[in-house]
């Protein structure tokens, strides 16, 4: 089968192994030139992947029969409907039903609506005068979001970024000026008080089949310190839940997707592809801080490392329908993924510094190495302003998982950061106590 993956980062180097783990012969679209994904991919288009009429014409010309898109933007305008409407069937979203992700007041409106399961207090302001009245309704712990795509650095949360009603107030000024996120138009909504964690799921327009519970660390420094970021790194439990994480949370998180596709599929909407949930435990149970149209972005490089099932048939089913739950089969393992990043990033990436990454140590140590936003030249290895590449490692227990992963960053060099602390004993243990506070407080 041939198949088109659109994309060059981590996410999209692990779909792409994916892929070829299931005999396809892979076609990609990518900005930059990610050596992984060049190495199995039978040709390669380096250009924008927003540029959809290029994208479009070299699918066509390469006769594939199934697409896979990776990043966000070109699902925002339309990339899956381009290519649909070519005869090329993909298994990602159309720009409707990708607004699950693109619009947060979509979101919020429609959990709202429907009266959800995991919905949340929220206002949508698009003056200041409005977002004035929303921290009056609210209250001053919030958490500020401009409603369009900000490549995970958009949020700021009450008592970490924001300090003051008059901290809030300027930040919404921001967004309103500079038109943070695409548009001046922000959502305004309760602070949540719990873990957070990552389910993603396999979707037809109607079935779901849910993968392995994810932990992802946005802030950029250890403790959970510093900026957010797109994610420095994340773990995951060989049985599918997390140290903090029960069956029964874990179930709930599930209906509360299924809830929304069903929404989106009674609308006329139909969601085909990966659907990511990013959610709060809280006392309560489950609620959603937003969704993604696609792969998670470090989660996708834990739960493909150790899916065991055909990876491509699933995309198959995904695009033209028949997704069960025991398709999504994965191996009964942890995985602790970190990612080695260009210096200063998450303020002012190193971009355009030499990168040294041993694959043949790497691999020695039992680690899998994705390549992330680097540039090859020459054969040499350049930093971008983005992550560099994600180290997985995978052990029957989470603690083993962080050593392989930890033993392997040694044999990556250059004016690089990683977050050692992910995965560590002593930060699960932090993560249940806070979890069990939680839930007695």
């Amino acid at each position: 089968m041939k198949i088109l993956a659109v994309g060059g980062g981590g996410r999209e180097h692990a779909i792409v192994e994916a892929l070829a783990r299931s005999g396809a012969d892979i076609y990609v679209c990518m900005k930059n030139n990610n050596p992984g994904i060049a190495k199995r991919a039978k040709d390669c288009l380096l250009a924008e992947e927003t540029d959809l009429p290029k994208v479009v014409e070299y699918a066509m010309a390469k006769g594939v029969s199934l697409a896979v898109i990776g990043p966000e933007a070109p699902l925002e305008i339309g990339i899956a409907d381009k290519l649909e409407a070519a005869g090329i069937p993909t298994a990602s979203p159309t720009a409707a039903a990708a607004r699950i992700e693109t619009s947060k007041s979509f979101t919020r409106r429609l959990m709202e609506e429907r009266r959800m399961n995991g919905r949340i207090r929220f206002v949508v302001a698009d003056d200041m005068v409005a977002a004035g009245r929303a921290i009056d309704e609210l209250g001053e712990s919030v958490v500020v979001k401009p409603t369009g795509l900000t490549g995970g650095k958009g949020v700021k949360v009450f008592g970490e970024h924001l300090m003051s009603r008059k901290d809030i107030l300027a930040y919404a000024g921001e967004i309103f000026d500079k038109r943070i996120g695409g548009s001046a138009q922000l959502v305004i909504e309760e602070k949540l008080v719990g873990e957070e964690f990552t389910l993603q799921a396999f979707c037809d327009g109607s079935r779901l089949a849910p993968m392995p519970a994810v932990q992802d660390h946005k802030r950029a420094f250890e403790g959970d310190t510093g900026p957010n970021t797109g994610g420095m790194g994340s773990y995951s439990q060989a049985d599918g839940l997390l140290p903090f994480l029960s069956r029964s949370d874990y179930d709930d998180a599930v209906d509360i997707m299924r809830n929304v596709v069903g929404a989106l599929r009674e609308m006329g909407t139909e969601y085909k592809g990966t659907l990511y949930g990013q959610f709060m435990l809280t006392k309560e149970g489950p609620k959603v801080i937003e969704f993604n149209a696609r792969f998670g972005d470090p989660e996708a490089m834990n739960v493909l490392s150790i899916i065991d099932s055909d990876f491509a048939g699933i995309c198959e089913k995904m695009a033209g329908g028949g997704v069960s739950p025991k398709d999504a089969g994965f191996a009964p393992r942890s995985t602790v993924c970190k990612y080695v990043v260009p210096e200063g990033y998450g303020t002012k990436s190193m971009a355009g510094e030499e990168i040294r990454i041993d694959e043949t140590a790497i691999a020695g140590e039992g680690a899998v190495l994705y390549y992330a936003n680097v540039n090859e030249k020459d054969g040499r290895l350049y930093t971008t302003t983005s992550r560099s590449a994600g180290i997985v490692g995978v052990a029957d227990q989470i603690e083993d998982a962080e050593a392989i992963a930890e033993n392997a960053i040694r044999h990556v060099s250059g004016r690089i950061a990683v977050r050692h602390d992910i995965g560590k004993k002593d930060v699960l243990d932090a993560r249940v106590r806070h979890m069990r506070e939680v839930r007695e407080g």
